[in-house]
């Protein structure tokens, strides 16, 4: 063996051992950019390689790739990560500030879980992961617009509508967005002006 190598094995001996739950959390992490890309063609061969374990590592915390690609469309459909960045954000700042920090947010936890349905749906032909468990669509919605209620509330009284009905409509907004091929996309700044000061310009009578 090699300095080198006996450098490398004293390095893993010493690294802390992952919980079951970690080690869950850090293939499925690995492999949702790699299901976005391959599809259910992916192979556990090639999530080990990305993540630096064995193939059997994998096989460890679940029962086959069927089960890996369900947890990993369950994890890009969980509004979790983008409620925690909604509530990441910096209350003192001013509202379209806010608005366009969340709006980013959003449309990114969007981005990602059509990525990874789609994938799954559509591509390399593999056996689609099948109902995936935990929250349903409308619960989610349902979270994400009350964290969105909340980043309102400092400017309630400055609101034409409660803070729960502007959240929906924005949220609506993000989501029905038109798409052309002749006119940018809005930026989020864009957007939020947009909704909060309307489609004419100042200077319009």
């Amino acid at each position: 063996m090699t300095a080198a190598e006996q450098n490398q094995t004293t390095t893993r001996r010493r690294a802390p051992a992952m919980s079951p739950e970690e080690r869950r959390a850090m293939i499925i992490q690995t492999a949702i950019p790699l299901i976005a890309e391959y599809g259910a063609a992916v192979t556990t061969a090639k999530v080990a390689r990305a993540a630096g374990i064995g193939e059997g590592t994998i096989f460890r915390v679940f029962a086959d790739k069927d089960e890996l690609l369900q947890a990993c469309m369950a994890e890009a459909l969980s509004p979790e990560h983008a409620i925690r960045e909604l509530d990441a954000i910096d209350m003192s700042q001013p509202l379209p500030d806010r608005l366009a920090e969340a709006a980013e947010a959003l449309q990114a936890h969007m981005a990602r879980m059509g990525a990874i349905a789609g994938s799954l749906g559509h591509r390399g032909g593999g056996k689609h992961p099948g109902t995936v468990r935990g929250a349903g669509r409308s619960e989610s919605t349902t979270r994400l617009r009350s964290a969105l209620a909340e980043l309102l509330e400092p400017d309630k009284a400055t609101l034409r509508r409660p803070p729960e009905q502007i959240a929906a409509l924005f949220f609506g907004l993000l989501f029905t967005q038109p798409r052309t091929d002749d006119e940018p996309e809005l930026t989020s700044q864009e957007l939020v002006e947009l909704f909060l000061h309307g489609a004419q310009s100042g200077g319009a009578e």
